[in-house]
Parts: C-alpha cells; sequence; structure tokens
C-alpha cells in the first residue's frame, strides 16, 4: 500500500463533492464542495496541494453495463483539464457506479433528506469513491483506474 493522502472528485452539473484519505490510505473522510464553473479546477488544485495529494482520484460514472455514457464524457474532460492543471500531481478516473445513490441511500437512512443534503452528498460520494480506490489496492497491491495522460 503506497503512503500518501488520495484527493477524491465526484463531478457534479452544479457541484463537486471533495474528499481526501489520511497519510496512511485507511480511512477516506469528506473535504469540501466546489461549486462547478470558472475557478473550479484551481481550488481541487489547491485542496490538492495543502493536503500534499499522492493523486487526485476522478469519479468515472459508467452505466450498470459498464459503457460510458454522457456523464462520463463530461468526467472524463473534467479529469484531462484537471490533469493539466494538476501537473505534477497525477489524476486517475476510478468507477464510480452508484455512489452517489449510496451516499443517498445512507444520508436517507439517518434521517437527512436529499434536499438538506445536496453539497453534503456529493462529499459523501467522493469520500466512497476513495474508500474504494484504498481498499482494493490494499487488497490487490495496484492502483485502482487508469491514469489520465496529458499531451
Amino acid at each position: 500500500m503506497r503512503h500518501g493522502v488520495r484527493i477524491g472528485i465526484d463531478v457534479g452539473s452544479v457541484r463537486i463533492g471533495v474528499a481526501r484519505s489520511d497519510p496512511a490510505g485507511t480511512l477516506a473522510v469528506p473535504v469540501d464542495t466546489v461549486k462547478r464553473g470558472k475557478g473550479d479546477l484551481g481550488s481541487i488544485c489547491a485542496i490538492a496541494v495543502e493536503y500534499e495529494a499522492l493523486e487526485i482520484l476522478v469519479g468515472l460514472p459508467l452505466g450498470l453495463s459498464g459503457k460510458a455514457g454522457a456523464a462520463a464524457e463530461i468526467a472524463q474532460r473534467f479529469a484531462a483539464d484537471l490533469a493539466l492543471e494538476a501537473a505534477p500531481i497525477p489524476v486517475r478516473l476510478v468507477d464510480e457506479r452508484l455512489t452517489t445513490v449510496q451516499a443517498q441511500r445512507g444520508f436517507q437512512e439517518s434521517g437527512v433528506t436529499t434536499r438538506q443534503g445536496r453539497s453534503i452528498v456529493d462529499q459523501a460520494a467522493a469520500a466512497i469513491i476513495v474508500q474504494h480506490a484504498l481498499d482494493s489496492e490494499r487488497q490487490t497491491g495496484e492502483p485502482l483506474g487508469t491514469t489520465v495522460r496529458t499531451p
């Protein structure tokens, strides 16, 4: 298991959930919600620098069949732009099927409605992305996902 903080990103059309791991790569926690649009890449890069991130994990919302749809294409474009902005910190795309659903279910079970906690749901989805990547790396010894290549 590599040592270092991983930053997780859940890209939405309005908001971007951000989470991080501890340096030992044990636990993921929510960090912030960034408004989508001008300055969002800079805000995420500032968070990555603040936590001395080993890498940034961008959730790739594939369909249940594993195929990429419109949301996945948006996430891939965002990840490519982020990789250019965040260099030399690597950016990896990781499968995030059902993370938002999982986060919403957890909040509903605790009595928080989606309306009350939309930005919190985004952060929780990002934390699920990071935790999944940590758990996978711990089991396989290999980082999860694919590195976004920059020109």
